[in-house]
This record gives C-alpha cells, sequence and structure tokens, in this order.
C-alpha cells in the first residue's frame, strides 16, 4: 500500500538526479539507471511556436521520467513511423538519458534520430544496451518539418533577419543541457559524441559548420548523411517562398502575419506540408533535406565553409550503406539525373554507368544495379567523399568507411548498420560497436581486437570496408565517379 501510494504520488522510490531545471526521477537499470521525457526546453507552442527553443519553467517537485514520452508533430509516411506519428504533440522536446553509473565520468554519445528532418522520434534509443560499454548514452528530439524548419518573411522580421532552422536550434538547446547537466548522470561534459544517421548525420553535418554547436561537442559520427546530401543549399528567401505556399495551403490568404501563422491548427501545417512543391528539386520528400542559409544558424552553404575550413573541431567518423535508397522515378529517370547532378561530367558519368546511347546499364554485385548505384553515389556516397576530402584538406582526422554487411538472407540497405551499433555484438557480425566505442571514449576508432582502421585522406583515399568477411582496409571508393562531382 505505502508502495502504491508513493506511486500514486509521482514519488516512487527510483533513482533522482537534480537537474539545474529541477528534480527527476528515473528507474533502475541494472547498475544505472534510464530517465525518459527529460524537458530541455519549453514547449514550443502558441507564442513560442517558430521561435528560438527557451528554457523550460523550474519546478521544484520530484518530476517521474520513466514513461514514453510523445514525438513531435508528424504525419504517417509509413509503418517504420506510424507510431511516432500517432503519438506526436507539439510539447515534444525531450531528452532521454541512460547511464551505467550515476557517479562516473563517463563520455557520453549523444544520439540525434533520422527520418527525413520530417519524421521520426528520439523515444526508444535508450533501450539499447551499448551503455554497458562504459558511456552515457543520451537521445534527443527536436521539432520535424514545417514546424522545425520553416522560415517566412513574417517571421524574418520579427526575429532580425532570420527565420527556419528552429529544430536545429532545439539540437542546441539540447546539447547546451547536456553541457550542463550530463555530469549528474555520470557522463563527462568534456567527453561528448555526436551522432546520427540518415537526416540526423545530415544535422551532425550542419553542427560542424554552425557556429551555434561550437564548444558543445567533441567528436562526429554521421552514418549515411551530410550537411548537404550533395544537394545546392536553400536561400533563406527561397525558404520563405515554400513558407509563403505553406501558409496558403494552409488557409491563410498573403500576407499572413506571425500571430497569424501561430494560430494554424498543427493537423493543417503538417498536411499543407505534405503538399509542398519545391521546383529545385527532383524528389518533394526532401524538402527538409535541404540546407538552409539562414543567416543565423548556417551563415553560408556547406560547400563554402568547407571549403574555406570554417568548421568545428571535432574528428568524424562518416560512412554510407554499400546501398541505400532506391533512384526516384527509377531506370527512366537515370539518365537525366546524371545529366542533372554531374554537369559538365555528364557523358564520363554516362559512360561509367553504363547510360550512354546504346550503352547496358551497369550492375555489380556490392553496390546493386545502375538505380541503386546512382541513388547511393549522387546523395550518399560521393558527399560524403567530399567532405572527406574538405575535412582533410585543413587537416581535421576522418575516418570513413562503407558498410556492406547482410545476414543470411537478408540485404544491404538505408538504415542496415544501425542493429550492429545499438545491439550487443554476436560472433560473426561486424564490429561497429566495438570500433564506434572506441571513437566514443579515444577520439580515434582503433583499439586492441580491432583490425586497424586507417585514417583517411585525399591521395590514398582509405576507408574501411565491413562486408561479409569481416572488416578490412580498402582504398578508393568510387573515385572514377566520385571525381566527376564534389558537392557534400
Amino acid at each position: 500500500m505505502i508502495a502504491l501510494a508513493l506511486a500514486l504520488a509521482g514519488a516512487a522510490p527510483g533513482p533522482m538526479v537534480r537537474t539545474d531545471d529541477g528534480p527527476v526521477r528515473g528507474e533502475a537499470a541494472g547498475n544505472g539507471a534510464i530517465f525518459r521525457g527529460i524537458p530541455f526546453a519549453a514547449p514550443p507552442v502558441a507564442a513560442l511556436r517558430w521561435r528560438a527553443p527557451k528554457r523550460p519553467k523550474h519546478w521544484t517537485q520530484r518530476r517521474a521520467a520513466v514513461a514514453p514520452h510523445a514525438a513531435c508533430p508528424q504525419i504517417v509516411y509509413g509503418d517504420w513511423n506510424r507510431s511516432a506519428a500517432e503519438a506526436s504533440n507539439e510539447d515534444c522536446l525531450f531528452v532521454d538519458v541512460r547511464t551505467p553509473d550515476l557517479h562516473g565520468t563517463l563520455p557520453v554519445l549523444v544520439w540525434i534520430h533520422g527520418g527525413s528532418n520530417r519524421a521520426g522520434a528520439g523515444g526508444g534509443t535508450i533501450e539499447s544496451q551499448i551503455t554497458d560499454q562504459g558511456i552515457v548514452l543520451v537521445s534527443v528530439q527536436y521539432r520535424l518539418g514545417a514546424l522545425g524548419f520553416l522560415s517566412h518573411p513574417a517571421l524574418s522580421r520579427e526575429q532580425g533577419g532570420h527565420s527556419g532552422n528552429y529544430g536545429l536550434m532545439d539540437q542546441q538547446a539540447a546539447l547546451r543541457w547536456v553541457r550542463r547537466n550530463i555530469a549528474r548522470f555520470g557522463g563527462d561534459p568534456a567527453r561528448v559524441t555526436i551522432a546520427g544517421e540518415s537526416a540526423g548525420a545530415m544535422d551532425v553535418g550542419l553542427h560542424m559548420l554552425s557556429p551555434g554547436s561550437r564548444g558543445l561537442f567533441g567528436q562526429a559520427i554521421a552514418e549515411s548523411g551530410t550537411a548537404g546530401f550533395g544537394t545546392a543549399a536553400r536561400s533563406l528567401a527561397a525558404n520563405e517562398a515554400i513558407g509563403v505556399q505553406i501558409a496558403r495551403r494552409a488557409g491563410l490568404a498573403a500576407p499572413a502575419t506571425a500571430a497569424q501563422l501561430r494560430t494554424l491548427p498543427v493537423a493543417a501545417v503538417l498536411a499543407a506540408d505534405a503538399k509542398v512543391d519545391v521546383p529545385a528539386l527532383d524528389d518533394d520528400s526532401f524538402v527538409w533535406l535541404q540546407s538552409i542559409v539562414d543567416g543565423r544558424v548556417l551563415t553560408d552553404t556547406p560547400a563554402r565553409l568547407l571549403a574555406r575550413g570554417q568548421v568545428n573541431a571535432a574528428p568524424l567518423v562518416i560512412g554510407i550503406n554499400a546501398r541505400e535508397l532506391t533512384l526516384h522515378n527509377g531506370l527512366p529517370a537515370a539518365a537525366a539525373t546524371v545529366q542533372r547532378e554531374f554537369g559538365a561530367s555528364a557523358d564520363r558519368a554516362l559512360r561509367l554507368y553504363g547510360l550512354q546511347p546504346g550503352g547496358v546499364p551497369i550492375r555489380d554485385p556490392r553496390v546493386g544495379d545502375v538505380t541503386e548505384q546512382l541513388a547511393a553515389d549522387v546523395t550518399f556516397r560521393c558527399p560524403a567523399i567530399a567532405v572527406s576530402n574538405a575535412l582533410t584538406a585543413h587537416g581535421r582526422a576522418v575516418w570513413q568507411y562503407q558498410f556492406d554487411y547482410a545476414p543470411p538472407g537478408g540485404s544491404v540497405s538505408h538504415a542496415s548498420e544501425l542493429g550492429y551499433v545499438f545491439n550487443p555484438p554476436k560472433p560473426g557480425q561486424p564490429p561497429l560497436q566495438a570500433y564506434w566505442i572506441q571513437f566514443i571514449k579515444t577520439g580515434q576508432p582503433n583499439g586492441n581486437g580491432l583490425v586497424r582502421w586507417p585514417a583517411y585522406d585525399r591521395i590514398a583515399r582509405r576507408y574501411m570496408a565491413f562486408d561479409q568477411g569481416g572488416p578490412i582496409a580498402k582504398a578508393n571508393l568510387r573515385r572514377d565517379i566520385c571525381d566527376l562531382r564534389d558537392a557534400p
């Protein structure tokens, strides 16, 4: 009866931490603890919608941090995000923390989830037992889609000539929360690695370029994504035009005011977002995977910032999967895609793909048919190589990989590597977790018992191949194709 009364009162036994915003109670997990749904910012609703995140209101009563929490608003794009969409809410700016030792001084992994910056959730990541390897794991949620990345002339006038990239500002606020609080959870604020997959990897790449992220992390891991995703950056004016289109589709006549924008129902914003047309993009589902030069979070294009070496100092692990996604519109669009993406080098690229007039499209046992090759090369593989080249040109440490391991009867695709990062390793499986842990702990991926992973350089272009035969160091990943295209 006493335990029941305590539970009903929100004060059930469990590990307790006093954050600088208020006390939270988690649940025991082995010798450590799990905390779910700790607010790192005030709910971005009403007057706070489409504004930089604010600190949450301080609380004094112990807050239960044990139950699953809402994802940020999104529509259903398929079974992969159905549960997140159906449980979404604008009050969603939470971090989850799993620690093996509340009294330790352990390195920290901050995970930024993927989902095209318009879907997905941070909840569930901390169910991973990767923390058994001696690290603290933090999972971050951030505003998605138009609620997280919309610009609009009315918002820009209100906010000093800038708007958009609120989702990235949320991530920066979460990293500031980590810096202030993670020592209370057994983590070392001086040893923080940010990591993400797909859109999460893109965001990692943007944090390496954003002045507002400087000093918030020491190392970075980017899985299947870069700051530019191989696409030209979008200007503030272009993003404002998309915002005007979304406002109109949501029911507001131009010129809409900032106050009117904030009265829009979430459902109307999401529905308008889903119908947006972006002439500069072949696939409108990439609308929030085009980096936005808003002048505040991102001050210039990723290509120019990388070329000038204006990068936040951090060693980087970056890579892709041998096969990622299929080409939008398939084989009929392949030749036109090459013409558009390779420009003056298109004729050479067409021959390499076997797409020249009278040619036979090339199929490769590792990287797939020509549509799979082209989709991965343009969006993932060549951009990762371009980023690696740019960073090492300025003396930054980079380790590059390609993941090409499939279980019996399976295949490699986008996100295939995640299970081998977060799940307990089994004999015969690629030791991604071991390399990642070594990198998180030491700033480089090599350690006892691991095949040596050579650092990347622009001459040899060495990388680690994770395939059926185990990790093996190789060189010159798709060099003939990627020498023709250097968009990051």
